[in-house]
């Protein structure tokens, strides 16, 4: 619906920060369950899908990936292209799809500030936070915890 957005990554970026700012005020009540998370929730649900087709993996990257949600993926990769990119810079698996990572470090490129986090290599995706609030995962460190097993 509105994903043509994502073309516009410098001024998601700026929308990012103004609404982690906003919410960093009210970091104590930001807690995973209860109703807050659920209205959290509902609003990520609104409009992290019709800008960035959120697949509410609840652990968010999209500042770290161009604005791009790696989790369209078809392999649901959270760390750059699969190496099957097709020379179209086409997806493999849905040829008629461009790479999901290829958009990725093309509209990384645009951003000031979180431009050069798509160099990072991303922890793999915590499927225990799936349909929870990538936002209040972030503010009260669920996001950062890593389930067993992961530690190197």
């Amino acid at each position: 619906m509105f994903r043509f957005l994502q073309n516009y990554p410098l001024m998601l970026e700026w929308i990012f920060e103004i609404t982690q700012s906003v919410l960093g005020i009210f970091r104590r009540w930001l807690k995973p369950g209860g109703n807050v998370e659920k209205i959290f929730i509902r609003g990520e649900e609104i409009t992290k899908a019709a800008i960035f087709d959120c697949r509410m993996c609840g652990q968010c990257i999209l500042h770290s990936t161009g604005m791009t949600c790696p989790m369209t993926c078809p392999k649901n990769l959270r760390n750059g292209p699969c190496g099957g990119v097709r020379a179209n810079c086409h997806c493999e698996i849905i040829p008629e799809m461009p790479c999901v990572w290829v958009q990725a470090w093309e509209r990384s490129r645009h951003m000031a500030r979180y431009g050069d986090d798509i160099l990072h290599v991303m922890p793999p995706v915590n499927r225990q936070l799936e349909g929870t609030s990538a936002w209040i995962n972030d503010y009260s460190g669920q996001a950062l915890k890593v389930p067993a097993g992961w530690d190197a």
